[in-house]
């Protein structure tokens, strides 16, 4: 086990570990640390913890200090001079007619260096345009093209549930999503019911998969042959959440199935839940 403070650089952002050198600091704290990208000034998000050896990626560096008047003065400074060189890029780029999208803009710390994060449908030849960002800002300019994903938690907003972004409100990561988490979990295959406002699978389908995976553990698919008390059918539906299925009898054949409670059921042979090619087809590029 080892000792660290958790710190985060943006309002909704992943949180980083760092050594506080047996050094108590509170949640809210502003200190000053070096990373990858040079010396950044962030807030203490989670306070001093032990945690395990495994979740460290090694070596684990220090926070400086806690910031001070000067270092909060600066923030503020840099937060001005990203908001213009927003608008500056912006111009520059349509001025160039570069096919991109500005959505947001860093300025290090130390200013050593502005990041600018943009999107496009293919690649951009920004040279001209860095040319410029370098001779008007004196510094290192570094251009990102991020996707759909990562331009909806930066620029925020609300989900189809009239909710804040996920995004956007307290997710550090994007987890893996599928097509066959939202089947498994019986939602309607239609692109404007399972994608978020980024056009992309939403990321909330993540949230009960496990609990679906555990349930259906135990409860038998579609398809699936078994035995009933009345004799032995195919299973026509499920209700994973209630614990039922619909069993469609080989003895009567034409009757309506049959529901039974998934313990009152022995599955002889379990089907499978599978996306087929014209299920794919139609909700591509959404994943």
């Amino acid at each position: 086990m080892a000792e660290v403070v958790g710190v985060k650089f943006k309002e909704v952002g992943k949180v980083y570990y760092f050594s506080p050198d047996s050094r108590k600091f509170n949640k809210g704290d502003m200190v000053i640390v070096e990373t990858a990208r040079g010396v950044e000034c962030g807030e203490i998000a989670m306070e001093n913890k032990e945690v395990p050896e495994s979740e460290i990626m090694r070596p684990l560096k220090s926070i400086i200090r806690l910031a001070g008047e000067e270092d909060i003065k600066i923030t503020k400074a840099n937060r001005k001079k990203e908001k213009d060189a927003f608008n500056f890029c912006e111009k520059k780029s349509l001025e160039l007619g570069l096919d991109m999208k500005l959505v947001d803009v860093e300025c290090t710390f130390d200013g050593s260096k502005i990041l600018f994060y943009f999107t496009s449908d293919g690649r951009v030849d920004f040279r001209e345009l860095v040319k410029i960002l370098a001779s008007n800002f004196k510094t290192r300019i570094e251009m990102r093209q991020i996707g759909v994903r990562d331009e909806a938690k930066m620029l925020g907003g609300l989900g189809i549930c009239g909710r804040p972004f996920c995004c956007g409100q307290y997710m550090s990561d994007f987890h893996p999503v599928s097509i066959k988490m939202a089947k498994e979990q019986g939602l309607s295959l239609n692109p404007t019911k399972i994608s978020g406002t980024c056009g992309r699978l939403m990321c909330c389908l993540k949230y009960e998969q496990d609990t679906y995976e555990y349930l259906y553990k135990t409860t038998p698919k579609v398809g699936a042959i078994v035995e009933t008390r009345e004799g032995k059918g195919t299973v026509v539906e499920t209700n994973i959440l209630a614990g039922t299925v619909k069993v469609q009898l080989e003895r009567r054949p034409e009757a309506a199935p049959s529901v039974y409670s998934k313990k009152d059921v022995k599955i002889i042979k379990d089907g499978k839940i599978q996306v087929d090619k014209s299920e794919l087809d139609a909700l591509k590029g959404i994943e």
